[in-house]
């Protein structure tokens, strides 16, 4: 039975889980470890069951229970470029060991399983998005299905449109309300490297980026890494909602804390 939920969401901590045609793995792998494998646990597996962990950029919140998981689980670590290097010189050797270095944009299969990665618009070493194609029998016969992730991104390019158009099901970056995060207590630095091109979408942005898509073929949305102080579940979910001309699309907010199920 085919699976995807976001384990945890948000600036403590990401890592979606994937159950796809028989393989198991992860996008990101933030928290700690003992958290990430009792998330597993939680939603029936284990880590002993995880192909591979593919990673979206090197900030903490995505990457912070590599270096102890890796020591226990010699799981590979796929990862982009310059955020490669930056995860190298944070981690220890069995880290190190577990990493394979791919260029920005790349493609690979766990058996029928493809993940292909595309360039996001971070303040990061080196960021990207991943789309991933299936197959699924439906009456009968096989349906060609793609799902798509894309969060910390700063505005929306042509690569994250390329990426995700055409995806059935989408984890899209909702992180902040605009006027939440003018008013609140954020420092002003760290207000505009958030509204910045390289820093988070909002919930306007999503919004309207979440139409376009639905109005391509997405059917489910999840939205992910809201942020604590600066969003609230409701606000999101009623924004994206009210762009959403189709009320058959079944949009929900992924949780800090505990998994919630994209399919």
């Amino acid at each position: 039975m085919n699976s995807v939920y976001t384990l945890y969401s948000g600036s403590s901590g990401n890592s979606v889980y994937f159950n796809l045609c028989g393989h198991e793995f992860l996008i990101d792998a933030g928290k700690s470890a003992r958290t990430l494998c009792h998330a597993l646990q939680d939603i029936g597996t284990d880590i002993s069951a995880i192909e591979a962990i593919f990673i979206t950029h090197e900030h903490t919140d995505h990457i912070s229970a590599l270096d102890v998981l890796t020591k226990k689980h010699h799981i590979p670590v796929h990862a982009c470029g310059r955020s490669c290097v930056k995860i190298k010189n944070m981690g220890n050797d069995g880290l190190r060991g577990c990493l394979v270095e791919h260029p920005p944009l790349f493609s690979m299969s766990l058996g029928d399983v493809e993940i292909t990665s595309f360039v996001t618009p971070h303040d990061s070493m080196g960021s990207v998005g991943y789309r991933i194609e299936y197959s699924e029998e439906a009456d009968g016969e096989k349906r060609k299905c793609a799902i798509g992730l894309a969060t910390d991104i700063g505005h929306i390019t042509d690569s994250i449109r390329d990426g995700l158009m055409g995806c059935r099901d989408v984890i899209l970056e909702s992180n902040h309300d605009l006027d939440m995060l003018m008013c609140g207590s954020y420092p002003e630095h760290l207000k505009m490297r958030i509204m910045s091109e390289r820093g988070h979408l909002s919930n306007s942005d999503c919004a309207s980026f979440a139409a376009e898509l639905c109005e391509n073929g997405t059917k489910n949305l999840l939205l992910a890494h809201l942020s604590e102080e600066n969003n609230d579940p409701s606000l999101a979910l009623s924004e994206v909602r009210s762009s959403v001309a189709d009320d058959s699309i079944h949009i929900a907010i992924a949780d800090r804390e505990n998994p919630v199920r994209l399919i």
